[in-house]
């Protein structure tokens, strides 16, 4: 009887690992209209910036193609990258095939990139491939610095701010030198945004919970990556906090072992309206 039982136990686990590895390949493509909701930017311009994040490719389930085929009939201008591609040096060649599809994607604003806490597991000099191998194929690398682009005579400066989670942000170098314009923040960690009280943005971009990845009974990946988030439910999507937007992607990879429960993959679109409404009193830096 002990032995049937036992059996019967092994056989539910390995279904319900079974499920929750399957989880994996059910990617999310996310639609998030922020010019729809911004009551602080009338409607006008347009950029639809597409977000992806913690990718892990140690452990993903969606190949180069299958990303293509979900985003080729999309209207991308610009795309954002918010860190974690890897941790270990044998998959920085993984990552060119993603990069190659994303050039496909002929985003007219380019692609642009910031660092997680998983990139910085690699000893230097293999960062710095990774890095090259990121700006080979395209993409501008921001570690604490913002570049400006013009969509239809509107200013828009990308702010990228380094990961806050291996205490490398610096927001007075990442803000240095802006002038008047939709500022839109690219970084890895979330938890940022509780220290940017005195930093004005319009929106930005995080990722690093993975939605919790394991989210029974808890949320696994918040224990130890958002225990401030995790108490205000902030641990996914869309949120304001000091009455300015932000959003926590799930991410489209998995760390540790490659299964999610109560989360899914996700690949996020976000439609901003960029016309400037200039804030009185609003800082731009620390």
């Amino acid at each position: 009887m002990t032995v049937i039982l036992l059996v019967i136990l092994f056989a539910i686990t390995m279904f319900l690992f079974y499920r929750a590895y399957k989880n994996t390949q059910k990617v999310a493509l996310n639609k998030v209209n922020l010019a729809a909701m911004d009551s602080h930017h009338p409607p006008g311009s347009l950029l639809n910036v597409l977000q992806i994040s913690d990718m892990h490719l140690e452990n993903i389930s969606i190949s180069p193609e299958q990303l293509y085929n979900k985003l080729a009939n999309e209207k991308i201008d610009l795309i954002a990258l918010t860190g974690d591609y890897l941790d270990k040096r044998r998959s920085i060649p993984k990552l060119i095939p993603y990069l190659n599809v994303l050039n496909r994607l002929n985003a007219q604003y380019g692609v642009y990139a910031v660092f997680g806490n998983h990139d910085y597991i690699l000893k230097q000099k293999d960062f710095e491939i990774l890095r090259n191998v990121l700006e080979e194929h395209g993409c501008k690398t921001l570690q604490n610095g913002n570049e400006t682009i013009n969509v239809q005579g509107e200013r828009v400066n990308i702010i990228g701010i380094d990961d806050f989670h291996t205490k490398r942000s610096n927001l007075h170098t990442s803000f240095s030198g802006l002038e008047e314009g939709y500022d839109l923040v690219l970084t890895h960690d979330p938890n940022i945004v509780l220290n940017m009280k005195d930093c004005y943005f319009d929106y930005l971009l995080s990722g690093h919970f993975h939605g919790g990845q394991i989210y029974w009974p808890k949320p696994y990946h918040l224990a130890k990556l958002g225990r401030t988030m995790m108490r205000m439910n902030m641990i996914k999507g869309l949120h304001y906090y000091d009455e300015k937007p932000f959003y926590i992607s799930e991410g489209l990879g998995q760390t540790s072992i490659n299964i999610r429960v109560g989360s899914r993959p996700e690949i996020t679109l976000h439609q901003l309206s960029i016309n400037k409404v200039k804030k009185e009193g609003a800082l731009t830096a620390v």
